[in-house]
């Protein structure tokens, strides 16, 4: 069941994969017992150039060729952190005809089963669960919002672990934004040997790329507030 914005503090299995779908630069594409890597999705995605739709439900068997399709796609962090992939998708399916690399035109293909593989484990997401998720404002310009905190407010960011609770374990290292999504911002703890990941919540989920600014002025001046309170890493 799709979660109310206004209660949710971390994106839905679903979320995530719409989001690393529409953000993909590549994918793995296997057919027909041949890999073809599509390396440049030309700012579309990958359902730019794939067409999901429900899967064969009459009665028999269908008529047609059917070819058996997986597309394959990984979520990199595109910030400095220790390993950074992220999340690994993988959709099954089933083409009308054999994949042509070369086609211009989107590939239709029958919806089999998405899979999110991450640090917490694996979920399985719908073709329903996919069509009802609203695409993050977030989600195509992820890469370039983490890239100006770390290039350009690196001394800032180490201030937001004021508003974790519980208090982080001594011996940080190095504090760096691995993801941020409509929900807030995450960030990548290194230890010496370890890191992990914390999650701080916006205020309120953002519903346009535009509020996602005042959303982090907003934690970092709460962080200025409780600077009395809370120990930073060196």
């Amino acid at each position: 069941m799709r979660h109310s914005l206004s209660h949710a503090s971390a994106p839905t299995a679903a979320e995530r994969v719409r989001s690393i779908l529409a953000a993909a630069h590549s994918m793995t594409v296997i057919s027909d017992g041949r890999h073809h890597e599509v390396r440049r999705l030309d700012g579309l995605g990958a359902m730019g150039h794939f067409h999901l739709h429900a899967p064969y439900e009459g009665t028999g068997t269908p008529s047609g060729t059917r070819v058996p399709v997986r597309l394959e796609l990984t979520d990199i962090a595109p910030t400095p952190v220790r390993d950074r992939l992220r999340a690994r998708v993988t959709l099954t399916g089933v083409l009308g005809a054999p994949y042509d690399a070369d086609s211009g035109e989107s590939t239709c293909m029958e919806f089999g089963q998405a899979v999110l593989e991450d640090a917490d484990g694996r979920a399985f997401v719908t073709l329903p669960e996919l069509e009802a998720t609203e695409l993050d404002p977030l989600a195509t310009s992820e890469a370039s919002m983490l890239t100006h905190l770390v290039d350009d407010h690196a001394d800032l960011v180490p201030r937001l672990l004021r508003l974790v609770s519980p208090r982080p374990e001594a011996g940080v290292r190095r504090v760096v934004p691995v993801a941020v999504d409509r929900y807030g911002l995450t960030l990548r703890l290194e230890y010496r040997s370890t890191h992990r990941d914390v999650r701080i919540p916006f205020r309120t989920p953002v519903r346009d790329i535009d509020h996602v600014g005042p959303q982090i002025h907003a934690l970092l001046a709460a962080s200025r507030r409780l600077s009395h309170t809370r120990h930073l890493p060196a």
